[in-house]
Order: C-alpha cells, then structure tokens, then sequence
C-alpha cells in the first residue's frame, strides 16, 4: 500500500472534486494538508469553519462566517488560476440542508474541471447514500513510529535537554498507535512533573492507553490472573498456543515466521473458551481487550462501519495485546438482509484487517456453535487454527475438579474417582458449579466437605449435553469431518 502522503497527493492530481478524511485528529490533518499543498506545485491551502469562516484567502478572509452555502458558492466560482485545496471541519452538521446536499452534488461534477479539491475531515461521519458516490474516502492511519520519534526528538530539544537513544526507542514503541494529541499530551505532563522525557513516563504511555480504551463503548480493557495452569485438559491446545507465542520473538522473524493472526475456539458452553482468552493475555504478557460485537452495530447509517474502524485502531495502539471476539457467532450470524447488509460489511473489514494486519494483535474468537457462522470466517487463513473444545474426557474431569477442589479447600483430602463416573457429559463450568453446590451442602450443616456432597451435588445438576442434545452432537459430527482440530489429546 502506498504511504498516506501518496494517496493524498494522488487524489489531488487526479483532481478528486471532494475528498474525505476519515480521522479524529483534525489538527494533524491540517498540517499534513498544508505540507502537500507545498509539494504539489505550490497548491493554495484554505480552510473554512462556522465561527471563524475562510481563512488563508487574501481579500476573503472570514468569508462565509456561520454560512456553509457561502463558502460552496465561493470555491463554485473560484478561478482555475490558483489551484487550491480548501479544508472545510465539521460540515457533516449541515448536511440535513437540503440546498447544501445539493450544492455537493453540483461541485462533484463542477470541481472535476478545475484544479480544486474540498477536503472533509471525521472520526464518524458517513456520507448518506446518495452523497456517498461523491466522495473519495481516505483513511489516516495513527503516526508511523519514525513520524513519533521525530516528534519525541524534537519535544525533548525544545526543553533543552537531549533524551538517551535507548530511552528514544522504547517511548517510540511504548507511543505507537496514540494519536499525535495524545503524545502531546504525555509529553506535556512529563515537562510538567520532571522538566524532561524519561523512561519514567513509559507508564504513564499505559495508563492513557488504558483510558482510551476505557472511553471506547465497545472495547472493555480486562484484567486477568488465569493462567494455562487454570485450565483442565486442552492439552492439544495449550501446545499449540505454546508454538505460537514464540512467533512473537526476534528470533521467530529473523526466522522468517509471520506474527501470528489469532484462532478461533468453537465448543458448547462451559468448555473453557473464555478461560483459554484470558489464559493466553496473562501467561504472554499481552493486555486483554474484550470486543462487545452488538455495541458495533450502531442504529446511524455509516457509524458500524466507522466503529469497526475505530475499535482496529484501538487495539493496534495496545498492541501486542490480544483481541479477545466473544460469543462472534451471535454477532455475525445474523441475516444480512436485516440489517442492510451492515453486519457483512463489518465483518469484511475486520477479516481484510486480520488478514492483512502487520501489527502483534492476536485474535482470539469464540462461538458456542457454527450453525450461524458465515462461510468466509470459516475458511482456511482467516484464522492460523481452528479448535473445537468438546466436553472434557474422564481423565480431563478428573482434572478440572481437582483443580477447583485445590484452589478453594486446599487442605481437604476426597477421593473424587465416583464423582469423574458420575458426571460424563459435565462441561468445565457445570464441574465447577458441582464442586460450589456441594461446598453450600457442608457450609450449612457447618462441617468439612466431603464425598458424598459431591456425589450429591452431580445428581442434582442436569448438564447442558442433556438439554442440548442435538447441538452438542451436530458440533461433534462437524468436528469429526475434519474442519475443525480437536483442543484435547485424547477425546472419550
């Protein structure tokens, strides 16, 4: 893909009549406007807003103060002479104006005969249908790590002190997928505490990434303590997930090993889905982010599409991390056809993003079935695996309960071999469940837990491979044919 700059000055020599920047940093796009206004033969740059009106335009300064048409009409009626590049900011307010949608229209095919270009800048705006074949879209990606580290470099000169090129390199890494404001910011509280940029403020680069993932309504920043330790059985799995976190190093790349794209865990509820999501977060170290997929889908035409945009770029600012997709069948296995198609249209972007991505973001999806999965998730390459988690095997409940039992009585010795009889068909979770039931049977009668509470609390439990039978066994006919890698060793 050609670099930004490239794409911009493209647009503006192929006389793209107007022109939207999708991006919330409306200040780096002016000065990325202004610097390729200078490049391309000495383009006029010009900008318009509500309160202040034209600036940049000798004779016409503050044209067009709260009057939108104002400046339409003006750029309509402007002389081929002067090529120019007018940025106009938050003109998606004023689109419900008929006489404006209108004039857009106009200039889509009026402009294409001049050397002028309107530029738009929005983090959320979506042209409406009909405007939406007048525009060229062009996406701002955050600053590329050689752009942040300029700009650290020139923030620490400016106080007068020279920063260490060890200590340059890790903040560079450390800022990589904040905004431009946001380094600024950073710097500006670093100046204010210790006079100067330092190793120091490497946490505080954390923290605003945690907040701005705490800001976003569709990404949920989760903090975890499960480890691989956590998870009965899965041996297969854990082996795997094991290979794979060693494609992360040097070494691996060096190697010549691409970084790895995710896997997706489909199995019945209670099988450890979840668990291995966060399994994974804490035992490579990565921050974990939780997607709410039915939070993408927003009622605004356009804003899914935008929010799908939005939450990518958000996880790459926290790479490496792992981008945890929870319950994905629920949220792509709907009918296109109810949605406007918005539900295809976001999952395309995030399979092209996953497909394509260069940054350390493992995706982690799960699905209680497949039944509404579409095809093209389930293809080979969308994912690097696979894995159906089925109901754990005799020697894995056998594990899964006395995990439970260590981590809540310790000290208690039961002999639990009846019990691994008695709950065939349990899933991790139902297990669980057993051993808590029981622990209310002896806590009531104030005594120590034993066997037969156990027993009892098994037979009162009715499991999910009763109740839902004929999914449980569709998942394993479908597994069984060979689409899907078994996430134990050994399967009863």
């Amino acid at each position: 893909m050609k670099p930004w700059n490239d794409q911009f000055d493209l647009l503006i020599k192929s006389r793209a009549p107007l022109i939207l920047i999708r991006s919330t940093e409306e200040e780096r796009v002016e000065s990325l406007i202004k610097q390729a206004s200078k490049r391309l033969n000495s383009r006029r740059y010009s900008s318009w807003d509500y309160i202040d009106g034209l600036q940049g335009v000798l004779n016409s300064e503050r044209l067009g103060v709260r009057q939108p048409m104002a400046v339409l009409e003006w750029i309509k009626k402007l002389d081929s002479s002067i090529p120019t590049i007018l940025l106009i900011k938050d003109f998606d307010r004023f689109l419900d104006d008929a006489g404006i949608a209108r004039m857009l229209k106009n200039l889509a095919y009026k402009l294409r005969e001049t050397p002028h270009s309107i530029v738009f800048c929005s983090g959320s705006w979506r042209p409406s249908i009909d405007l939406e074949d007048s525009f060229t879209f062009l996406d701002l990606p955050y600053p590329k790590e050689s752009e942040l580290k300029i700009l650290l470099e020139n923030i620490s000169k400016a106080t007068g002190y020279s920063i260490e090129r060890d200590v340059l390199e890790e903040l560079t890494r450390a800022c990589s997928g904040l905004s431009e404001m946001k380094v600024r910011q950073m710097a500006a509280r670093a100046l204010a505490q210790r006079g100067k940029l330092s190793r120091d403020d490497l946490n505080e680069v954390l923290e605003e990434k945690r907040q701005s993932i705490a800001r976003s309504e569709v990404l949920e920043y989760c903090n975890t303590v499960a480890t691989q330790g956590d998870i009965g059985g899965l041996d297969s799995l854990k082996a795997w997930l094991d290979q794979r976190h060693q494609a992360f190093s040097e070494e691996a790349k060096s190697f010549g090993l691409p970084l790895p794209r995710g896997v997706l865990l489909i199995g019945p509820q209670g099988t450890g889905k979840s668990l291995t999501a966060k399994a994974i977060a804490h035992s490579w170290s990565m921050p974990l982010l939780r997607l709410d997929i039915g939070r993408l889908f927003a009622g605004i035409v356009g804003a899914s599409e935008a929010r799908t945009r939005e939450t990518i770029q958000r996880a790459e600012s926290m790479a490496p991390c792992v981008l945890w997709i929870d319950e994905i069948d629920k949220g792509f296995g709907g009918d296109a056809r109810s949605d406007g198609g918005t539900s295809q249209r976001v999952l395309a972007n995030v399979l092209t993003w996953m497909a394509e991505k260069t940054s350390p973001v493992f995706v982690v999806a799960t699905a209680n079935g497949i039944d509404r999965l579409p095809a093209e998730l389930l293809r080979k390459g969308r994912f690097d695996e696979i894995f159906m988690l089925e109901l754990p095997s005799a020697q894995e409940r056998l594990s899964i309960i006395k995990l439970h039992l260590q981590s809540r009585r310790p000290n208690v010795e039961i002999p639990i071999d009846s019990l691994v009889d008695r709950t065939e068909g349990f899933s991790g979770a139902e297990l669980e469940q057993t051993v808590i039931e029981a622990m209310h049977f002896a806590f009531a009668e104030k005594r120590e837990l034993i066997e037969s509470d156990l027993i009892l609390a098994a037979s009162q439990l009715v499991p999910l491979s009763r109740t839902a039978k004929e999914q449980i066994e569709f998942l394993q006919e479908w597994a069984s044919t060979g689409r899907a890698r078994p996430a134990s060793l050994r399967i009863n």
